[in-house]
């Protein structure tokens, strides 16, 4: 490591080894080597002559023996990154060294690289984003039952279960699932299409022959695994493509931003928190403080690649024509930091949802404080049908002892007695060991248990059947 040298946190701190390696130069440079053999071998298989099966069998053997040295004095002189790999893989293929590159701009390798990396740089957040709901549906399973107090505008709500507002979180991580899914799902390379998209140097090397073009483009998607190319395109693939990847990465960051956030305010209330572990440190000054630190760094996270996002949406509409070069300085930090941003992101989140410790008694504590409000409409409803009660008056009533009850509370620091003015009241005509049976927490949370079993057991299960075969990610967090 140089502390000398400004490196980014994403690189140093929070990204996994796998997606560095991704947006890594040696990524790049292999993967264009590979690109230039399955342009070669296409165009041999095609017809063109000039090629022989000697030279792609020297390509294939120096494939991942980059000489980088070579590459990078020959780009001192040229000052072209794509001409000086071309060069120094001539210099180790002297036989194929003339038809590299044949017919191609600097995108063909370029642009296919981006699409490439970034499809399978989605594979990985997918793979962790799936790791996610798992980790959440094992949590929202063992506690659908536990009632809590929900909140609307964070003001006491009725009561819902700890179990159901997870699954509230696993819902948006699924509709972010599906974005992936989709995404990969019409998965496209450039190809093969020339300086301006036309494909007039392919069409010169095969002689006008329009079939083979249009072959050539196909082939080559399929040695490089994908299912086609773009139908049309001007020098480079539109940069929209960008834009939608940074917004499936933004949605991500959505989701996770309002999970981390639920968990500090939950964690603030003492209900639930994120792991803590033995040694761990919350603050330098109060050493009793347990800190919401990494669901605090999931929000920050997040806010980054929210942001991040607009990158995308400027550049694609600023494009001229058939090309300029303003969006590569700009994509060149724009979408590797976007991925390392949320693959943090989702490190983090496999890493809490996997650890989350609940406290009943704190959550029982909480809504037995609050449940004599809620529990005033059934009172009523009880009143008016079992002993002939007014609705509308009971109605006032029950008003005039619930305002006057949380002024106690508020004012004067008491416990909540609204039962006992209740039942003080004739014109309800129940006991407080009637009203008190009916503040039984399972009975206001609705059909919270069921919901969420009928979730994860319906749509969970169904959305996370093809990748039954897949393992769930273990996170580490470096700091």
């Amino acid at each position: 490591m140089s502390r000398d040298i400004y490196e980014s946190p994403l690189s140093s701190r929070y990204a996994d080894k796998e997606m560095k390696y991704l947006f890594s130069p040696d990524m790049k440079f292999r993967t264009w080597r590979k690109l230039w053999i399955a342009l070669a071998e296409s165009e041999m298989e095609l017809g063109l002559d000039t090629i022989k099966p000697e030279m792609i069998d020297e390509l294939k053997a120096n494939q991942d023996n980059i000489n980088y040295d070579v590459a990078e004095e020959r780009e001192k002189i040229v000052r072209h990154d794509v001409m000086s790999h071309v060069y120094a893989y001539g210099v180790q293929c002297p036989k194929a060294k003339g038809i590299i590159h044949l017919g191609a701009t600097s995108c063909y390798v370029g642009d296919n690289t981006d699409i490439i990396i970034m499809t399978e740089a989605l594979k990985v957040i997918q793979k962790k984003l799936v790791g996610v709901i798992r980790n959440l549906s094992a949590f929202a399973d063992k506690y659908k039952s536990l009632p809590t107090l929900a909140f609307t505008h964070f003001q006491p709500a009725q009561p819902t279960t700890v179990g159901k507002r997870a699954a509230l979180w696993i819902q948006e991580f699924l509709m972010d699932l599906e974005d992936v899914e989709y995404q990969l799902s019409k998965a496209k390379l450039l190809g093969s299409k020339g300086t301006t998209g036309t494909q007039a140097s392919f069409l010169e090397l095969f002689e006008g022959n329009h079939e083979k073009v249009k072959a050539l483009d196909q082939k080559i998607a399929e040695k490089m695994g994908f299912k086609s190319c773009f139908a049309v395109s001007g020098q480079t693939y539109s940069r929209k493509l960008d834009s939608q990847m940074l917004n499936i990465l933004a949605g991500i960051a959505q989701s996770a931003a309002k999970f981390s956030n639920d968990i500090r305010l939950l964690q603030h209330l003492r209900e639930i928190e994120e792991p803590f572990e033995k040694n761990q440190i919350g603050s330098s000054a109060m050493a009793y403080k347990r800190n919401p630190m990494r669901s605090e760094r999931i929000a920050s996270l997040s806010r980054y690649v929210m942001v991040d996002v607009l990158n995308g949406y400027i550049t694609t509409a600023t494009q001229w024509f058939e090309r300029t070069l303003d969006d590569s300085a700009n994509k060149r930090i724009s979408i590797p930091e976007g991925f390392l941003a949320t693959d943090a992101i989702l490190n983090l989140l496999l890493n809490v949802t996997d650890g989350l410790v609940v406290y009943p008694k704190v959550i029982e504590q909480r809504l037995r404080k609050e449940l004599p409000f809620m529990a005033t409409e059934n009172i009523m409803m009880d009143t008016v049908k079992y002993r002939g009660g007014d609705r509308q008056v009971l109605h006032e009533k029950i008003r005039e002892h619930s305002m006057a009850a949380s002024r106690a509370i508020k004012v004067e620091g008491k416990e909540n007695d609204l039962m006992e003015r209740i039942a003080n009241d004739e014109a309800f005509g129940m006991t407080l060991e009637e009203l008190n049976a009916l503040l039984s927490p399972e009975k206001y949370v609705g059909r919270a248990p069921e919901q969420t079993e009928e979730f994860l057991n319906i749509t969970v299960k169904n959305a996370l059947a093809p990748y039954n075969n897949m393992e769930t990610e273990k996170a580490e967090i470096n700091v």
